[in-house]
């Protein structure tokens, strides 16, 4: 999505969402260290899709054994989620989590993976766009359109005019977790 996309959006209407790519940790901090710096832009809150299936595919699940429900991987592929949101956090921003619903989740993964979004400070809505259209989309909106309300404490990770190695050395660090 280019800076005059964003910017265009912005004068047609109150909320522009944009998707800055995959990862808390690539197109993320891509988007809000450069982009908006670039551009003069400051986000209101951050959308971060995961599926129970993939969060069970960290926890080691393999693809063909997706369907059925294990909690322990589940648990363990939970550190992926946490870190992304962990990285949203330290930009100041509210963080939504979109868990993109598969018929094959139960209600249990559902709920774990809620609760575990809320002890980190993020909202959490269910998505079922791909099977209720627009209706399944009305939690997801509402609890982006309340992270919106909040107060934004935006920030960047590193200061612009600091050498590209304290730059380099600051999303190493607080990004991917180098020591």
């Amino acid at each position: 999505n280019s800076v005059m996309a964003t910017k265009f959006a912005l004068k047609l209407a109150d909320i522009c969402v944009t998707e800055a790519g995959f990862g808390a940790d690539l197109g993320a901090e891509k988007f809000l260290d450069i982009k908006c710096r670039f551009a003069g832009i400051r986000p209101d809150a951050v959308v971060i899709v995961a599926t129970v299936r993939a969060l069970k595919m960290h926890g080691g699940v393999p693809k063909n054994e997706l369907t059925a429900e294990n909690m322990e991987a589940l648990e363990h592929g939970l550190a992926n989620l946490t870190k992304h949101i962990e990285n949203m956090q330290k930009f100041g921003l509210p963080a939504v989590v979109a868990i993109n619903a598969f018929p094959s989740d139960t209600e249990r993964e559902l709920g774990f993976v809620r609760e575990k979004c809320v002890q980190m400070g993020a909202e959490v809505a269910v998505s079922e766009v791909w099977a209720k259209g627009g209706k399944g989309s009305i939690e997801l909106a509402e609890k982006v359109l309340a992270a919106c309300e909040k107060t934004s404490e935006f920030l960047y990770l590193y200061d612009e005019t600091a050498p590209i190695k304290d730059k380099i050395l600051a999303i190493a660090k607080e990004i991917y977790g180098a020591d």
